[in-house]
C-alpha cells in the first residue's frame, strides 16, 4: 500500500481557506439574518469539517472503503442531529407554577 504525499502548499491552501471560513462564521454572527443564523452556521461548520477530513485526514487519496465509512459516518451525524431537532420541536413546554 502506498501512500500519498501532500504537498506543504495544499496544506496551506486549505489553512488558508479554513481561515477565511473562520472569519465568515464570525461575521455572519453580526448579519441580520433572523432565523437564518443556524443553517448559516452550520453549513459553513459542514464546509469546514469536510475539508478537514478530506485532507488532514487524508480521505480524499484514500481507498474507497475509506471513503464509505467516512460518507456513512457524516450521514450518521446528519440522522442523529435531525432527530434530535424532530425531538425537540415536537416537545411541549410544561407549565410548572413557581419556577
Amino acid at each position: 500500500m502506498t501512500h500519498h504525499i501532500i504537498s506543504i502548499r495544499t496544506y496551506v491552501i486549505i489553512y488558508a481557506v479554513l481561515m477565511l471560513l473562520l472569519v465568515a462564521t464570525a461575521g455572519a454572527a453580526f448579519l441580520p439574518l433572523g432565523n437564518a443564523h443556524l443553517p448559516v452556521a452550520m453549513t459553513i461548520a459542514v464546509i469546514k469539517a469536510v475539508l478537514i477530513v478530506l485532507f488532514f485526514m487524508h480521505v480524499y487519496y484514500s481507498s474507497r472503503l475509506t471513503w464509505v465509512v467516512s460518507v456513512a459516518s457524516f450521514l450518521w451525524l446528519g440522522l442523529l442531529l435531525v432527530f434530535l431537532i424532530a425531538d425537540y420541536f415536537s416537545r411541549g413546554w410544561l407549565d410548572i407554577p413557581g419556577k
